[in-house]
């Protein structure tokens, strides 16, 4: 007998087909997001759940999952909307999926440094609503990116590749992170040791953090006012990492020059001030967006189901 799974949203088609090659597949057919009550009723007598980013797999959702349970595979590598004490506590196995996404993500954090610099909203306004009248010397000018100083904070995988593609524009690379890379991974990029060290010489910003307790709420006020007049921030990271008030403020002052976002604090209702500033460049969460990704991702969050019924050590894991 196949063991029972249960999948809160649809997955792409070469995914769903290999796991119902396995598993006795519960799929939420709707993809509409599921309520707390409404994914616990898909569990009833299931051996796992797999979960994606947004779904609400916090303390509660824990406690009232059946004990028949014993592995939570999430489909995302961040795990911040589960509470991983709460999974511990019940000896649940969490599961994520590192190292697939990287180049998605740092492809599309280019195209946000580049959109935002370039007023790539505002031209494709203009050419949507028919109202580009001519070409113009001083029309929608934005900033150059080649050349220009960009700062990253957290330099793992995919801060490293974005540091890699802005090589290819002649960015000169300033970066913060808990531990300095070695020499051969700086590829000759400037650490800082502190993000207050850091700020200052960030004509451009690109977020690579997790979201966490320290993390949260991080870019604020004071932290925008740490940086050069008319940066650009870029965020592909978490959205909760960011305090959009202080963030629309410093947009609406000039402080910053623009911000390119594909990821934000209670998405998808973002802060509607978003949608009116002109200075932003902002897309629905794209930066797994691929369909090579997509499908990278959920093979390995099979891999970890597979592993954890074969009794085997899951490969990928996440504790508290």
């Amino acid at each position: 007998m196949k063991p029972v799974l249960a999948i809160t949203r649809r997955l792409p088609a070469d995914v769903e087909a290999r796991a119902r090659a396995t598993y006795d597949v519960r799929l939420n057919e709707g993809d509409a997001p599921l309520s707390r009550d409404d994914i616990l009723a898909l569990c009833q007598g299931a051996g796992a759940v797999l979960v994606s980013v947004g779904d609400p797999i916090d303390a509660q959702f824990i406690a009232a999952l059946p004990d028949t349970v014993g592995i939570i595979a999430s489909f995302s590598v961040g795990t911040d909307h589960i509470d991983l004490a709460a999974c511990a506590a019940r000896k649940i196995i969490v599961g994520n999926t590192p190292d697939v996404l990287t180049d998605a993500t740092a492809d599309i954090a280019l195209l946000l440094i580049l959109g935002a610099a370039r007023r790539a909203s505002e031209g494709e306004a203009e050419i949507r609503t028919a109202s580009w009248s001519s070409w113009r010397p001083t029309h929608m000018m934005g900033t150059q990116v080649s050349g220009k100083k960009l700062g990253i904070i957290g330099m793992g995988r995919i801060g490293q590749a974005v540091a890699k593609r802005a090589r290819g524009f002649d960015m000169d690379i300033h970066y913060y992170n808990r531990t300095r890379l070695s020499a051969d991974l700086e590829c000759g990029a400037t650490f800082h040791d502190s993000i207050d060290g850091l700020l200052p010489h960030c004509q451009f910003l690109s977020l690579h953090c997790p979201s966490t307790a320290q993390t949260k709420g991080m870019v604020d006020a004071g932290f925008i006012a740490k940086l050069p007049d008319g940066a650009i921030l870029v965020n592909t990271a978490r959205g909760d990492i960011v305090r959009d008030d202080d963030l629309i403020a410093a947009l609406k002052s000039g402080k910053l020059m623009a911000a390119g976002l594909d990821v934000f604090a209670g998405e998808p209702n973002i802060n509607p001030a978003y949608r009116t500033l002109p200075n932003t460049f902002l897309l629905p969460h794209l930066g797994s967006a691929t369909i090579e990704t997509r499908n990278a991702m959920g093979f390995r969050a099979l891999d970890n189901l597979d592993a954890f019924f074969a009794g085997k050590k899951v490969p990928f894991t996440v504790s508290a």
